[in-house]
């Protein structure tokens, strides 16, 4: 059911962003990503204090893809 868009303002659009402006059926942003992260790791906020003594994150991984974009466009 098509709708009366008023003034539209888009700040940014990054690379995994989708700007869809109408009807649309389905919508499937491509991206995939890996993140490593050891003890301590994405902590927010004012005087965080972590005591994580001896720390090592394991980044070794056996398969060569884990997550593709084949078939996804």
């Amino acid at each position: 059911m098509p709708g009366i868009v008023g003034s539209i303002n888009i700040a940014s659009v990054s690379s995994s962003s989708i700007v869809h402006i109408g009807d649309v059926q389905a919508i499937q942003p491509i991206s995939n990503a890996k993140t490593f992260a050891g003890a301590g790791s994405f902590n927010t906020g004012d005087n965080i204090r972590t005591n994580t003594g001896y720390n090592l994150t394991n980044t070794y991984d056996m398969d060569q893809f884990d997550n593709t974009n084949i078939g996804n466009y």
